[in-house]
């Protein structure tokens, strides 16, 4: 179980796990290991999926695919929206979330858990996790983007 940086603003509170890193868009990206291999599970933040309404239907990319940076990684569906979710890293698709077909609202329930996307073959992992935000980064983020939305109204 992750340990997590809470935010709250107004009556809404956040959560950005800190055992992962972060795109400026919300994704995140936790390094794995299986069978020995480096892979990077990825899914949506808290703060993402929160302000984006519930998701009613979720399309992972499928398995096999080759993804470049900010390359289609999902598209979701919420009752708000509709989002075509960047890569935040490039590689092959290894392992899609079988849950999303029929139970996308994980990614409301348990964002940094059972609600991850899919599981990416990182093309080269150390390069791109530089360019990646850090959880205290993306959690100063968050704080700037969820006060704004306050302000507005």
């Amino acid at each position: 179980m992750p340990e997590f940086l809470e935010l709250t603003v107004d009556k809404f509170t956040f959560k950005v796990a800190t055992d992962r890193l972060y795109s400026p868009e919300g994704m995140w990206a936790k390094e794995e290991s299986a069978q020995g291999a480096k892979q990077v599970r990825v899914g949506l933040s808290d703060f993402f999926q929160q302000r984006n309404g519930d998701v009613a239907f979720a399309e992972i990319t499928e398995e096999g695919s080759e993804l470049e940076v900010d390359d289609e990684i999902a598209v979701i569906e919420t009752i708000k929206v509709d989002i075509s979710l960047p890569s935040p890293l490039a590689g092959e698709i290894v392992e899609v979330n079988p849950a999303m077909e029929m139970e996308p609202e994980k990614i409301n329930f348990d964002p940094y858990g059972d609600g991850w996307l899919a599981v990416v073959d990182p093309r080269d992992w150390e390069a791109t996790s530089a360019d990646l935000l850090t959880p205290e980064a993306y959690y100063d983020r968050v704080k700037v983007e969820a006060e704004e939305e306050v302000r507005k109204g």
